[in-house]
């Protein structure tokens, strides 16, 4: 019964997302096992019917929070400094399988609408750099660039509790809705909740 009650809240967490609580192990577990490639991410894709976040209204018209994270130059930079076009802020990590499904749709939606959104990714990995710049540069992608917040200061500001939460801005940055859990950002659904926003 003890064994069954602890397995419950674990089983939770694999249906609904990555919870922020458990960055710690996997990163440690990561490192210090260092699994082959292929079967770090086999393990980390979710099935397609998990990448259905759920949608969120409650801050609509909240400005951007003000506080700081690190740009891929290293530079300091805060939501503000995007305004002007509506802005989409995913907050995601390496170790977050639903997070890693999704990151090829959001890179397939900032080539398509570059001219229209701009699409940030900030890391929450406490590790910073060090996990997520290769784990970029292995992937390749075409738009999306490794913004860091490794004291997790935009993570705490939003309190999803989840990973990924993506937060929608319009150009004059206040929060229009924000999606906690994965997303095909290439599918209908994200399409017609962008339309507004972004025409």
């Amino acid at each position: 019964m003890r064994s069954l009650i602890l397995l419950l809240p674990l089983g939770c967490l694999a249906l609904g997302g990555c919870d922020r609580q458990s960055q710690t192990t996997p990163q440690a577990n990561a490192s210090a096992e260092q699994p082959s490639a292929n079967a770090t991410e086999n393990a980390a894709e979710p099935a397609e019917e998990e990448l259905t976040g759920t949608l969120d209204i409650e801050n609509r018209g909240k400005a951007m929070p003000s506080d700081a994270f690190e740009a891929p130059d290293g530079k300091t930079v805060r939501l503000a400094d995007f305004k002007g076009k509506p802005v989409l802020v995913n907050l995601w990590a390496t170790w977050c399988g639903p997070c890693v499904k999704e990151m090829p749709t959001l890179d397939a939606l900032a080539q398509r609408t570059r001219d229209k959104l701009v699409v940030l990714t900030v890391a929450q990995d406490s590790k910073g750099g060090d996990v997520v710049d290769p784990w970029f540069e292995k992937k390749g992608f075409a738009m999306l660039q490794p913004y860091l917040d490794p004291e997790n200061k935009l993570g705490i500001n939003y309190g999803s509790g989840m990973l990924p939460t993506t937060i929608l801005y319009d150009a004059a940055g206040k929060e229009v809705w924000r999606v906690v859990g994965g997303m095909d950002w290439n599918g209908p659904r994200a399409n017609t909740l962008l339309a507004e926003t972004i025409g």
